[in-house]
């Protein structure tokens, strides 16, 4: 099979190559591979400042990939040849509370991930694709999709009429943005462009903060929640602007750290976090259990994923540049 494979850091070391298509094992299924989606984290990952030292040579990188089973092992009852099927980024987080080795057993590094034309996934693992979406669709799920779902619900206890900031309109933002105005919330979304505000707008958004116009941004937040704050903020900067989604956030309210654009450290105002009694709560992705969960409520609600590009499986490289550029929703390499 072809596969795009890491030979070392840097984008000019991801290469197309020929490799031995895997074979199912026991409980495994084989996935002819459709499309597959980037994320901030697969970029981290060819860059080499993503846990380099857990990367094996030639590694096949991303996590996100939908496609169709083509055969299975001995053993495998859930699923059957034929069915339609996404990755789940966490490969042995099936529910509750996650284990302290979740890292090592990740898909798209350290374990071989989907930007290839098969791919091998458990069947504990896999997860049944939602009947209303195509790959290509189906393929944005497994890290942006499940981020902003598990932060909103298993963890922010979202209701009908709450107020939640959602920052950017990457893939996660967006996906958070759809949810939170499906779930009844109020929605205050952050942008530098006034044209991707106006975009999210439509997606539910209800009130926009454009934050080069407005630098102290959580200052118009508390001006538009009469001074209280937001009950969930998804911080998807991290950094510095940690600070800033305390102070945008109600008392007792949840700061979901989803990413770290801003830098990977933080330094976090003590006095202000403590008078406000903000649960700040690091969130990767989410379990197998709320998977199956979200893909109830996408199909119930009609949620179709923002994708920004589809690029051609030949054309990886140009996908992984325009993920640096940055964009509006997901980008997507069509493998199948």
């Amino acid at each position: 099979m072809r596969a795009w494979q890491l030979r070392t850091f840097g984008l000019e070391n991801l290469e197309l190559a020929e490799t031995p298509t895997p074979e199912p094992g026991p409980d495994e299924l084989l996935v002819k591979v459709g499309a597959v989606a980037l994320n901030f984290r697969d970029k981290a990952i060819v860059d080499g400042i993503y846990e380099p030292d857990k990367m094996p040579e030639n590694l096949i990188p991303v996590a996100d990939a939908a496609g169709t089973v083509v055969a299975v092992g001995e053993g495998v009852t859930a699923f059957a040849v034929g069915d339609r099927v996404t990755s789940h980024f966490y490969s042995r987080w099936l529910e509750g509370q996650p284990s302290h080795n979740e890292p090592d057993y990740s898909l798209g590094g350290p374990l071989h991930g989907g930007l290839a034309e098969y791919m091998v996934l458990h069947e504990d693992t896999a997860v049944p694709a939602p009947d209303t979406l195509s790959d290509e669709q189906a393929a944005t799920l497994p890290i942006a999709a499940l981020t902003a779902w598990y932060s909103l619900v298993e963890n922010g206890k979202v209701q009908d009429g709450q107020t939640v900031l959602i920052q950017g309109t990457g893939g996660v933002s967006i996906f958070g943005v759809q949810f939170a105005a499906a779930l009844g919330a109020r929605v205050i979304a952050t942008s530098s462009s006034d044209e991707k505000l106006e975009r999210v707008r439509e997606l539910g958004a209800t009130d926009l903060i454009n934050y080069r116009t407005h630098p102290d941004w959580e200052k118009v937040v508390l001006e538009l929640t009469d001074g209280l704050g937001v009950d969930v903020t998804l911080d998807v900067v991290g950094g510095a602007g940690l600070n800033r989604s305390i102070a945008a956030t109600r008392p007792g309210g949840h700061v979901n750290v989803i990413g770290f654009l801003d830098g990977q450290t933080a330094s976090v105002d003590l006095m202000t976090l403590l008078f406000r009694q903000t649960k700040i709560h690091g969130i990767a992705v989410g379990h197998r259990a709320s998977f199956v969960e979200m893909n109830n409520f996408i199909d119930e609600h009609k949620i179709l994923p923002v994708i920004d590009t589809v690029y051609e499986f030949e054309d990886a490289i140009a996908a992984y540049e325009h993920l640096n550029r940055g964009a509006f929703g997901k980008i997507v390499v069509r493998v199948g």
